[in-house]
Parts: C-alpha cells; sequence; structure tokens
C-alpha cells in the first residue's frame, strides 16, 4: 500500500502462538495480546473477533481494547468491522452520518486500512465505542448505556425469540456503563412503564421515561435507512442522568439502503413505515406523537433524504476507498459490483421516497 495514501494505516502485530489460539475457536470472545501501530504510534491491545454471524465470513471483525496506553484519541475500545457482505462497504458509515444529520446521537466512524502481521487484510470500517467515553466525547451528563444484544430488546414484556412472557425485564440487554447502581431497576421499570400505563394516560406519563422527540428521530431514521432488525436489535439505550430520560443510539447498519443482511437487494417497501416494536406502537398510537412523527418524516424527505443531498455523499465515500478495494484480497475481484452500488444507493433513494409518500396518509 502506499503509505502516503489519504486512508488510515492500521498494522496489527499478532504472535503466531496467540494468532493460533484467536483462530482455534472463532465463538471465544477472549481476547489475546497484541500491537497496533497507527501513524507510527505503537500501541498494545487486547484484540477479539466481534459480531455474532460475521463471525464465520473469511473477512473477520475485530473489537480492539487498547491496553497500553489505555486509551488513544479518547477511547478505550473501537471496533473494526469488515463490512464483508455490503458490496458497497460505506453502507454502516452512510447511516452513522446520516442519524447524526437528523439530530440523534450515533458512533463516529471512519475507514482504514488494515494489514496482519504484514499481509493486507483491506478496507474496514473503524467505529467508536458506544460506552462512557462516547458520552464524555460529546459533553453530555453522565448516564447509563445499554446495549440491545438480541431480539428481547423490543420493548415489550414478551420475549421476541421464544414468543413467551420474560422471565426478566433486563432480557436482551447488556450494561456498557452505568452512572448508578440503579440501572438495572432503571431499565426495568423503563420496560414495565412502556407496557402498562394506561392508554388515557400515556401522552401525559411516558415523556417522563422516554426523550419522545429523539425517540421518534429514532424511529424516523431506521425508516429512511430500512433497517429491518432496528426496531428489536442494533440499538443501545443512553439513560441521560441529568434528566433521567431514555435515548436510542443506532448501531450495527450495514443492512440498510437498499441491500439486506446477506448483501441481497431488498425491495424499497420492505419495513413499514409505522415500524415494529410495543414502544413506538404505543407512541403511534397517541394523536399528538403519530402528528409529530409525520411531520418529522415530512421535514427530513425535503432536506436530508434526498438525492441531492445523499448521492454526492454516497459519491464521496466510495470514490475516497475505491483504491484501497482494489488492494483488498475479499474484495478487490468484485469491483464491478462495488462500481454498481451507486446506483443502487440511488434507486432505493428514489423507491423509497415514493413508498414514503404513499403511506404518510397512514399517519394522519
Amino acid at each position: 500500500m502506499d503509505e502516503t495514501a489519504n486512508l488510515p494505516q492500521y498494522k496489527l502485530f499478532i504472535k503466531p502462538v496467540d494468532l493460533k489460539e484467536l483462530k482455534r475457536d472463532i465463538w471465544i470472545d477472549e481476547p489475546i495480546p497484541a500491537q497496533l501501530r497507527i501513524d507510527g504510534k505503537r500501541l498494545e491491545i487486547d484484540v477479539s473477533y466481534r459480531g455474532s454471524h460475521i463471525r464465520d465470513f473469511a473477512k473477520k471483525s475485530y473489537q480492539i481494547t487498547f491496553y497500553k496506553p489505555k486509551k488513544f484519541m479518547g477511547s478505550r475500545q473501537i471496533h473494526l468491522n469488515a463490512e464483508y457482505k455490503d458490496p458497497s462497504m460505506i453502507r454502516n458509515k452512510l447511516s452513522f452520518d446520516f442519524f447524526s444529520d437528523i439530530g440523534v446521537l450515533a458512533p463516529q466512524s471512519r475507514h482504514v486500512f488494515l494489514t496482519l502481521n504484514g499481509k493486507d487484510e483491506g478496507v474496514y470500517l473503524e467505529i467508536e465505542s458506544v460506552d462512557e467515553n462516547f458520552i464524555r466525547r460529546r459533553n453530555l451528563p453522565a448516564g447509563s448505556i445499554l446495549y440491545a444484544v438480541d431480539g428481547d430488546a423490543n420493548f415489550s414484556l414478551m420475549s421476541d425469540i421464544n414468543k413467551e412472557t420474560k422471565k426478566s425485564l433486563k432480557l436482551g440487554y447488556e450494561i456498557k456503563c452505568k452512572d448508578s447502581k440503579s440501572a438495572e431497576y432503571q431499565l426495568q421499570e423503563l420496560i414495565y412503564k412502556i407496557n402498562t400505563i394506561p392508554p388515557t394516560e400515556f401522552e401525559r406519563e411516558i415523556p417522563k421515561y422516554v426523550n419522545v422527540n429523539q425517540y421518534l428521530r429514532w424511529v424516523a431514521g431506521i425508516i429512511f435507512t430500512s433497517n429491518y432488525d432496528g426496531f428489536v436489535h442494533n440499538y443501545a439505550l443512553y439513560r441521560n442522568g441529568q434528566t433521567g430520560l431514555f435515548e436510542v443510539i443506532p448501531w450495527d447498519y450495514d443492512a440498510t439502503w437498499g441491500r439486506d443482511v446477506n448483501g441481497k437487494l431488498m425491495e424499497a417497501d420492505y419495513v413499514p413505515i409505522k415500524g415494529f416494536n410495543t414502544l413506538t406502537a404505543r407512541l403511534l398510537d397517541v394523536d399528538t406523537f403519530r402528528r409529530q412523527y409525520r411531520t418529522l418524516l415530512e421535514e427530513i424527505m425535503s432536506n436530508q433524504f434526498t438525492q441531492e443531498y445523499m448521492m454526492p455523499r454516497v459519491e464521496k465515500l466510495l470514490e475516497m476507498i475505491r483504491p484501497f478495494i482494489l488492494d483488498d484480497p475479499y474484495k478487490r475481484d468484485h469491483i464491478d459490483k462495488f462500481d454498481g452500488e451507486l446506483k443502487v444507493i440511488s434507486d432505493y433513494i428514489q423507491e423509497r421516497r415514493n413508498y414514503l409518500f404513499r403511506k404518510l396518509s397512514k399517519l394522519e
């Protein structure tokens, strides 16, 4: 690779014995020691594979935890995503940037080029970890962050996995950081209130627990990007310690903008305009919130979710990483497909806009 190129070069070094241990069982989360060199800086790290089904892919994704020093550029941990099933390799970043543009908290991300023990591993997306440093970096009040780790994070009393009553309202979540000992109680109280506040009191009571405007913006983000799993998975909860209100942060948005989790083309009407999960359904059942949601959709469709706004961003990202795709051993043989993604995303935006315009009347 050209060392003067404009994509950051990440050089990962793992001792052969440790690399053998890492590869021995891809499902083990136990990290191994390694070294990472970025811009001439030598960093001692712990590294493990990340993700669930993506671990089976030829190109692995990694979780990096800084060991010495404990932080690098303000982060204790970062994620290196292979974006293996996304032919464009930009959908995750495009989505996070889009969420930020419409006023939703979202991780920062950037493309990098990774080598492992001197061998090219290719283009990766570095994603900011959603943890206490995520909060600190944005000068937000201290608070708790809970990851939605499976389909039980559906804001319901019923499991999305086995369709039975949940044995615990903590199911589906993993605490990433907390500002008090009561973080688990606050989560359970949220789920309980969502499901038990009477309809006549819901409009008045739910804003005591949820930042409704931010939640509806997050729903809008899912609707525009078409993340099918977004409502019951692929997110983190942030409880603002100052206001006591929960906000939602998107996570894992590669299956978006017209392609599904397997990289296959997805119909533009696949994700319904009203979405799905218990909290969304209850909010949209309230006239005031439903009108607020419709206004949000119309506002974003006039400003950010347009070809005029999005396509220059898409084109810039694709142009930036294309030279490096040619050096990616997992992607270079599919450059024709990569080059076709500009049209795939453009067509998706137009078709999705057409679908949403037709369905806006459902929100009257």
